[in-house]
């Protein structure tokens, strides 16, 4: 960048100072800097010999002051007041408001902070013309940690600055921004975050009353009721034993449950770790949870397999655990099937999901850079508009909003009914119809050209897809999408999702496609992992001490047994070692049971979604592997610059730990 001076005329600044008692003899000083833009160049283009330059129409005015104090001990009753912005955002906006008095027009309020040992600073801008009238705060503490209220869009005046740990993308593979030519999103889970406690809930039900109605199933069924929160992602259930499982990534059993009953070591070990042949843990054996959607059903299973083992005879002899299992997934796809769920949806979408207004500034953002911006989905065009207006449109007090195309806008092309993961295996010949947005028709893109004829080359498809510039299409594969987009190479896009299989393996692992995957529980992950970042240390300390123990013990033992040491010393040696055994047996207690304490800060049934023990779970592998990026809500790709170049942290193997470490 070439510097240049600013004329006079473009900026104002402008010191003022005033002191603020803290105590009886002592005052702290204000020193405030105000930044004001001249109305009179706002609609000028200032050029000179090396640039040229259009002056914002936004009018600006921006402050800074400092609170300063010479140390804790001197003023301890201010030094109580700098973590909370109260007093010193309070004096500023009243010194901005009642002594600068600031024309009406400005409107909103950004705030950023920063706390440092002996200083409390304070920054503020606002803005004219703003869309909405909001406070933006950052606190940073010494340790550098943030925690923001609000995030801006990268596009927004307030964008590009700290993001909120749990809105960050981590970064398995490096994808340069500046070579995608086209963003692809699923619907549900991703665009469309559906609200567990009310959308869970009403599968589980429904569910429930088909097994019962339909599938003969006991009237006892109809009163249980679902809890929500006790299944998570990355669970494995088997389909004969009637377990429920938790895997690290060498597919190791770490956790297991027959229904409700937690299962012993000894039980584990006989099951899964007595075998000459590894499991695999694959289908038709066992059922994989890597979806939200398949939470309800595993929870069921679960009911079932505590409810046959326990009511002898109220469910027939002939359904073992893996009947009940293909009984439940019969009654889910029943549900899917009459349309029960999506029509209570459709009536009330804000009951079942979550508003996201981050998703249309995300949308214009992307667009705005160049990039190509499509929607591909399992879900039909009649339920697709119903939840895409209620997400891009204006909302009614009551949730609702009128149907309209308006959404269309943010989208190059929408495929609908796209029978993903099939969608994206090229060689999948699935005709791609034309949708009629306005009567849902559907219409043949081919315009009748002739089939393939047997043993006769094969067919390309038409260049145009078709002669009228439709946007909404269902069905077809991925190369119609290439077609409709003028895609020239799979890694010029990519595809975010929520399902691992669906969503990221096919496109990542048959096409080469950049993959981020939306996992919703990280959120609160990576928030906990910051906050017991003490606690975790702690443990790495225990493992180690623990570690250095049983060194001990066994060089004794060692030293014992191969009779090198004579009688007196032998005495010793056998004293040491009996108080290195209790001292050993201590630390292995302490340590498993921080350890678990810890794991149930996340989940008290199966601990972090990323961890088993200390080893990655099965899930993590799984994202790890297929996913270039992952994050927890589809939102925050409008935090960061659409040119960005994500790039992944270094990886460490063990051996590199221990040099580093050092």
């Amino acid at each position: 960048m070439i510097p240049f001076a600013l004329p006079d005329c473009i900026r104002r600044t402008t010191t003022y100072s005033l002191g603020l008692p803290v105590s009886d003899s002592s005052y702290c000083h204000i020193n405030l800097i105000l930044s004001i833009a001249n109305p009179k160049c706002l609609f000028k283009t200032y050029t000179s010999s090396s640039c040229k330059m259009r002056i914002p129409k936004t009018l600006t005015v921006s402050f800074c002051f400092s609170l300063l104090y010479s140390s804790p001990s001197r003023f301890p009753q201010f030094r109580s007041l700098v973590p909370d912005l109260g007093l010193g955002l309070g004096l500023g906006v009243l010194f901005f408001q009642e002594i600068l008095q600031p024309p009406k027009a400005l409107k909103s309020l950004c705030v950023r902070s920063v706390v440092v040992e002996g200083l409390f600073q304070v920054g503020a801008s606002y803005k004219m013309d703003s869309p909405m009238d909001r406070v933006t705060s950052e606190i940073q503490g010494p340790n550098g940690c943030e925690k923001s209220q609000v995030s801006c869009v990268w596009a927004s005046p307030e964008g590009g600055q700290k993001i909120d740990i749990g809105k960050h993308i981590f970064c398995n593979r490096a994808v340069n921004m500046k070579n995608i030519v086209a963003v692809g999103f699923d619907m549900d889970y991703t665009l469309a975050q559906y609200k567990p406690e009310t959308f869970e809930s009403l599968a589980y039900n429904g569910t429930v009353k088909k097994l019962v109605i339909n599938l003969g199933y006991p009237n006892e069924l109809l009163d249980w009721s679902f809890d929500w929160t006790y299944m998570v992602r990355g669970l494995v259930l088997d389909k004969k034993r009637g377990n429920i499982l938790k895997m690290d990534r060498h597919k190791y059993v770490k956790v297991a449950y027959h229904g409700f009953r937690l299962l012993s070591k000894d039980e584990k070990v006989a099951a899964y770790g007595s075998t000459l042949v590894r499991d695999a843990f694959d289908e038709p054996d066992y059922a994989l949870i890597d979806t939200l959607f398949s939470l309800a059903e595993a929870y069921l299973f679960a009911q079932l397999v505590d409810f046959k083992d326990n009511n002898p005879g109220k469910i027939a002899e002939e359904k073992d655990y893996f009947s009940m299992y293909r009984d439940v997934r019969a009654a889910v796809d029943l549900c899917h099937r009459d349309g029960t769920l999506k029509q209570m949806v459709a009536n009330d979408p804000k009951r079942y999901i979550n508003e996201d207004n981050s998703i249309v500034p995300m949308f214009q953002m992307l667009r705005a850079s160049g990039l190509a911006v499509f929607l591909v989905t399992n879900s039909l065009w009649d339920y697709t508009n119903v939840v895409m207006n209620f997400l891009c449109g204006p909302q009614t007090p009551d949730g609702k909003s009128s149907l309209t195309l308006d959404w269309l806008q943010h989208f190059d092309v929408v495929i609908t009914g796209s029978a993903k993961p099939k969608f994206f295996q090229d060689e999948n010949r699935a005709n791609l119809f034309a949708v009629d947005t306005d009567s849902g028709m559907l219409i043949n893109t081919d315009n009748g050209s002739p089939m393939a004829q047997v043993g006769g080359p094969s067919i390309e498809l038409p260049d145009q897809i078709p002669d009228k510039p439709y946007k909404v299409f269902q069905g077809g594969n991925v190369g119609h999408l290439h077609k409709l987009l003028s895609i020239e190479s799979s890694s010029q896009v990519l595809y975010v999702g929520d399902h691992i299989y669906g969503d990221i393996l096919r496109s990542k692992k048959v096409l080469g496609w950049r993959t981020m995957l939306v996992v919703p529980e990280l959120e609160k992950e990576v928030e906990l992992l910051w906050y017991l970042r003490d606690t975790r240390k702690q443990l790495i300390l225990l493992r180690s001490e623990r570690d250095k123990i049983e060194d001990q013990v066994h060089h004794l033992k060692w030293s014992i047994q191969c009779e090198c040491l004579d009688d007196p010393e032998t005495e010793k040696a056998l004293s040491k070692l009996e108080s290195l055994e209790v001292q050993c047996n201590r630390v292995r207690v302490t340590h498993q049971e921080a350890q678990k304490v810890f794991h149930e800060k996340f989940h008290k049934v199966w601990g972090q979604l990323m961890k088993t023990g200390y080893q990655n779970s099965r899930f993590a592998h799984q994202v790890e592997r297929f996913a270039c990026l992952y994050t927890s809500q589809v939102g925050n790709l409008g935090l960061y610059s659409p040119a960005k170049y994500y790039r992944p942290s270094e990886d460490f193997m063990p051996h590199e730990f221990d040099v580093l470490s050092l």
